[in-house]
């Protein structure tokens, strides 16, 4: 079959991949002039700076797609474990070192709260049980609501009814040591209040299978998947932008995309890699959605947007890490003012990214290259970012300069930034959200937007609107169910999609 496939982001080129290696003629389309998606990578002034994301677990599902063509990851990109996983740093000056090995996780958490002890190694138990039975799921397509009843006993056992936070409190005692083993949904756009506790498997993920960084910057993966889909014989074509899916006005399929520039691409089947409800929103006319109305897309709860600045200095700093998390004073209270009453707030919390710590060979000799993130309200507040970018930016950089990064301002050599308008105006992100639809109990599994369009037989998603969700393991994820799907429909009758 003729296959598009619509952006490079991981879950685009997951899909596409194993869609070449079953013998279909796969085209990748992406809007910008470099493949990535949100693996977006800047090139400035001699530094290199990936736009995100940055943070690669769970290997073997990027050596699965290498397999295919017979090849191994290291011969294409060298992949290394980080030790600490994340350094979180607290207001009080206090700082927890995460990583995997388990006496000194218990020595620590000792050091801040003896009493939380026995109340990790019981977290721990738990989280294994949800890992056990979670992990597997992230490739199990969840079409029909009858898929989940298997699985509902065990959720229910798992109390993933619960949010992380709510599931994590029950454990453990010391309000840091709260924040360290529940701030996880924040790497995938959810509010750890909110988010269901079967997302507290990442700590068993991380725990299991190590936090990696590809030398050369998560954009060398990128190139990696790139060549290897290419050398499959698969095509990319870049600054090639959709502007609307082609529909059959007599059967209700797709026959191909109409691009910006009035070019037709004929195709069997289209797989979106953009944002789920751009797709439907923008690209597919609303007399051939049946489910997903505009209506219905516009009442989901988004992930919040992200400002991310992105900055070299002619200096190293190295009492950083590779990884740091820095929480704000406040928890609870910053993640409403972001998720529930959208409103910029006065303090933040932070990831601030230095590879360089692992790979001094992205920015020039005696440099270090960082970014900083902080999640922000989406598009549905008030904020407004022409006007208020360049003071948060400000803000930022004296927190930093003040705790944490000496005389920040007189080093730094180059900067960028993203905002939320980013992340609308040119990742296409509904609401300028960062990671599309939120990983709430009732946006997960069967209730997210499913893989398989429930609107247009010849439809698939991927990546982090729909099933099992953002993260690099879930929008591999998502690329691996997609060609499973597809396989099983090319080689079976056709059925009503509808059931």
């Amino acid at each position: 079959m003729k296959i598009v496939v619509m952006g490079s982001g991981f879950g685009g080129l997951s899909a596409a991949i194993r869609l070449q290696a079953q013998g279909h003629q796969v085209q990748i389309l992406d809007k910008r002039d470099r493949p990535g998606g949100r693996a977006y990578v800047y090139e400035q002034d001699g530094f290199i700076f990936d736009g995100e994301p940055t943070i690669i677990t769970a290997p073997q599902l990027i050596d699965e797609l290498f397999q295919l063509h017979g090849k191994k990851t290291s011969d294409y990109v060298q992949l290394v474990p980080l030790d600490p996983f994340y350094t979180v740093r607290f207001a009080d000056g206090s700082a927890f070192y995460y990583n995997s090995d388990r006496d000194a996780l218990i020595e620590q958490i000792r050091q801040f709260n003896p009493a939380d002890v026995a109340g990790y190694e019981q977290f721990a138990q738990a989280t294994e049980q949800i890992y056990q039975k979670g992990f597997p799921l992230m490739t199990k397509a969840f079409s029909r609501f009858t898929d989940m009843l298997p699985v509902a006993p065990d959720m229910l056992q798992l109390q993933s009814y619960k949010s992380v936070t709510s599931f994590v409190n029950q454990y453990i005692k010391d309000e840091r040591l709260r924040q360290v083993f529940s701030f996880h949904p924040l790497l995938i756009g959810g509010n750890p209040f909110t988010s269901s506790a079967i997302y507290a498997m990442i700590h068993q993920l991380e725990q299991h299978q190590g936090i990696w960084y590809a030398m050369g910057g998560t954009g060398a993966l990128v190139q990696a998947l790139v060549r290897l889909f290419t050398e499959m014989g698969g095509e990319i074509f870049l600054n090639t932008e959709v502007e609307q899916i082609s529909m059959n006005e007599n059967t209700r399929k797709a026959d191909g995309v109409k691009l910006k520039n009035g070019e037709f691409i004929a195709a069997d089947v289209i797989v979106s890699n953009g944002d789920v409800a751009h797709t439907y929103l923008n690209l597919v006319p609303e007399k051939f959605r049946r489910k997903y109305r505009d209506r219905r897309l516009k009442k989901m709860n988004y992930s919040m947007s992200l400002f991310v600045l992105y900055f070299g200095t002619n200096r190293r700093y190295e009492q950083m890490g590779h990884h740091e998390i820095i929480m704000a004073p406040r928890y609870r209270e910053l993640m409403q003012d972001i998720f529930d009453r959208k409103q910029l707030a006065a303090d933040f919390s932070l990831y601030l990214h230095r590879p360089t710590a692992t790979d001094p060979a992205i920015a020039p000799e005696g440099c270090d290259a960082w970014y900083v993130l902080s999640p922000v309200p989406n598009l549905a507040g008030l904020t407004d970012w022409r006007t208020q970018a360049k003071s948060y930016r400000d803000q930022i950089i004296h927190y930093l300069e003040q705790r944490y990064l000496p005389n920040l301002s007189q080093h730094i050599l180059t900067e960028r930034y993203i905002d939320p308008l980013h992340f609308r105006d040119t990742l296409n992100s509904y609401l300028g959200s960062a990671f599309s639809v939120q990983p709430t109990l009732m946006q997960s599994a069967w209730f997210r937007p499913h893989n398989h369009s429930e609107d247009v037989e010849n439809l698939y998603l991927v990546g982090a609107g729909t099933h099992p969700g953002a993260g690099i393991p879930g929008t591999i994820c998502s690329g691996k169910i997609v060609a499973e799907a597809i396989a099983s429909r090319s080689s079976s009758p056709p059925s009503n999609p509808f059931n």
